[in-house]
């Protein structure tokens, strides 16, 4: 089986395709990479997350990097992706690697790819390191003899640092904690097993806490996705405790979950604009707009009446962090939970955007929910919902291939607009349906956005009849 970068980094079933020698290979094909790149001689960031065995796996990273020559600059405990992103510009290296699968289910493992502007590699820098993994594949090269941890860390070819404490007191000159302490919410967060676990206590210690210790197996989730199907602990804990808000980040903590305080999921998009409108109403940001395919036309709709530039593009945040190096770009996002801000370095950062909700909550003195219910009276009834479908190779292929074809109407409604900036997304009055190939695990996702749920689930049904 070939090694694939995706839409972000390569991700493999643990002692399966994510072998030892496969994260050998890479780490040696990122080296490569890495040795080319500015500030080389600074060295790389080298992080993990909660996963089974990602301590080793990342231990191996850094006994390679070394045997490269690069000088490794490796977390002394589970790190979130922000938090290794941040290292690298913090400390001006070459790029970064996190051991990660991010939300994947826990017999994944994966491989990402890190640049020295704090941030996803870029395509074009993911294309390289995917095509010297390529070369490798074909003709493996003659095996290096690694050198220990121990003996790399004495030689300081290896240098173990916390990357936790640094991001904790980064964020507290980015956010107004006082704001949010004085507000008295009562916060809920769950880090759902992944690598916020640990974390919360030390930005705002009088919040609650669930799934905040080390378990690889994440027990009682099959996902650690922030999306309301797998945040049932949490929504029944918010209606039950009398909490205010509820949030929870992803695998690696780079991405968002939401929980108002009337147990209702507040979906990634809802997050976006609101956080959107906080930045540029409250905080008084100027700059362009950004946003994958798949997120609300509640975006548009919000930059054509305020005259903001606004960048679509394919789904995966590179390409938003992309954007975010050339120009200056007040928040950036996909639907999946992930946005990055002007107030930020230009990466996904779960822990720090539920953070700014709960200032944008203390600073507009309203409660999530009414918040949400704003945008419903401000730019009319926007639903949404996402199914990743799993399906033979002959099925995605007959649905793929009829969507390429051309749809002319969907549950009834006329197709009147059709988009292939990534997949096939399909308009119509009052809606929109998205299909495409997931980049990081053997499925069909199906997104889809009306003016009623009714309509969503119309939509998102014609949209699986078509194979």
């Amino acid at each position: 089986m070939s090694i694939i970068f995706g839409t972000d980094g390569w991700r493999g079933v643990i002692a399966d395709d994510f072998t030892f020698s496969n994260v050998e290979l890479v780490a040696r094909a990122a080296a490569q990479f890495f040795k080319k790149e500015p500030n080389a001689d600074r060295g790389v960031v080298v992080g993990y997350d909660a996963r089974f065995l990602s301590d080793k796996f990342a231990a191996r990273v850094a006994q390679v990097l070394a045997a490269e020559g690069l000088t490794v600059w490796l977390t002394d405990g589970i790190s979130s992706t922000p938090q290794v992103s941040l290292t690298a510009k913090q400390k001006r290296l070459a790029g970064g690697i996190v051991i990660t699968a991010s939300h994947n289910p826990a017999e994944y493992n994966g491989f990402k790819l890190k640049a020295g502007y704090g941030g996803p590699s870029t395509p074009e820098a993911v294309a390289k390191v995917q095509k010297n993994v390529t070369k490798m594949e074909a003709a493996p090269p003659k095996p290096k003899k690694l050198k220990s941890l121990p003996e790399l860390i004495a030689a300081k070819q290896v240098k173990m640092f916390d990357a936790k404490l640094a991001y904790v007191e980064y964020l507290k000159k980015k956010i107004d904690l006082e704001a949010i302490r004085n507000a008295g919410f009562k916060v809920l967060y769950d880090p759902m097993y992944g690598s916020g676990i640990n974390t919360m206590h030390l930005l705002l210690p009088e919040a609650e806490q669930l799934h905040n210790e080390f378990n690889p197996a994440f027990a009682d989730i099959d996902h650690p996705e922030p999306m309301g199907e797998y945040l049932g602990t949490l929504i029944d804990r918010v209606k039950t405790g009398g909490f205010t808000v509820g949030l929870a980040t992803d695998g690696d903590a780079d991405r968002l979950g939401t929980v108002d305080e009337h147990g209702n999921f507040v979906d990634s998009h809802r997050i976006f604009v609101l956080l959107m409108k906080y930045l540029y109403e409250d905080r008084k940001q100027r700059g362009a707009v950004a946003k994958t395919i798949s997120l609300t036309t509640m975006v548009n709709d919000y930059c054509r009446r305020n005259n903001i530039k606004l960048h679509e593009t394919a789904v995966g945040f590179k390409y938003i962090a992309k954007l975010m190096t050339t120009e200056k770009i007040v928040i950036g996002g996909e639907e999946s939970g992930g946005l990055g801000t002007t107030l930020h370095i230009p990466e996904r950062d779960g822990i720090f955007n539920g953070l700014l909700v709960l200032e944008m909550m203390a600073k507009r003195g309203k409660t999530l929910g009414q918040l949400s219910a704003e945008l419903d009276e401000e730019f009319g009834p926007h639903r949404y919902r996402r199914i990743d479908q799993k399906m033979t190779e002959q099925k995605k292929q007959a649905i793929l291939a009829r969507a390429n074809a051309g749809v002319k109407e969907l549950a009834g409604m006329p197709v009147i607009e059709t988009s292939t900036v990534d997949g096939f997304k399909f308009f119509v009055e009052g809606g929109w349906l998205l299909i495409r190939a997931s980049g990081t695990e053997p499925l069909l996702r199906f997104y889809a956005e009306a003016d009623s749920s009714e309509k969503v689930d119309a939509i998102l049904s014609a949209g699986l009849s078509l194979g």
